[in-house]
């Protein structure tokens, strides 16, 4: 699928942007060629590879830095005053949210 000048025209006034026929024509070559890489990468055949969730983890063993996600109480009084600060509405050390679910 080529990207045609109009298509290129719809794509400029939906992003509000003005572009001039040197622009448009320029544009047009950078949008086909990404496609064109597009369609080179989906050509490949990836079936039998596993996924990867890094891409260095093909060469080397990559374990992801995270924290535990533990709730945990404020250690002091103020340390909680000072984070019920920031909240928009509160009541007695809980934050108020709007309801989403009726």
């Amino acid at each position: 699928m080529a990207i045609t000048e109009q298509d290129v025209d719809r794509i400029a006034r939906l992003a509000r942007i003005e572009l001039s026929a040197d622009q448009t024509t320029r544009a047009q070559s950078e949008l086909n060629g990404i496609l064109a890489l597009i369609a080179q990468l989906q050509a490949v055949d990836t079936s039998g590879v596993e996924p990867m969730a890094h891409p260095l983890s093909a060469h080397q063993d990559i374990s992801l830095r995270l924290r535990p996600d533990v709730a945990c109480p404020a250690s002091t009084l103020q340390e909680r005053k000072a984070l019920m600060a920031n909240s928009p509405a509160r009541h007695e050390s809980l934050f108020l949210v709007p309801t989403v679910i009726e």
